[in-house]
């Protein structure tokens, strides 16, 4: 599983960064995690509110920092 963290580097896109590496090891499920900084590569994903969360390239938010519980919920839903 691939989870992809979309966002220029702002405050809010590495804090979800952070929760995201949290909510993997917390969670135990064995995951790849990738930055996607470029605007370009961004907006071609449909995004256009960030920090955006991705997992296996489907937006699963846009717009908003997920807490690692949410996030674990997610993972846990995709496994």
């Amino acid at each position: 599983m691939k989870v992809q963290i979309l966002g220029t580097g702002c405050a809010k896109c590495k804090k979800l960064f952070e929760n995201a590496t949290a909510a993997i090891k917390q969670s135990g499920i064995q995951c790849e995690i990738e930055k996607i900084e470029k605007i370009e590569d961004i907006t071609d994903m449909g995004v256009m509110m960030t920090p955006a969360l991705a997992i296996d390239g489907e937006i699963k938010t846009a717009g908003k920092v997920m807490d690692v519980e949410g996030i674990i919920q997610i993972l846990k839903s995709q496994n």
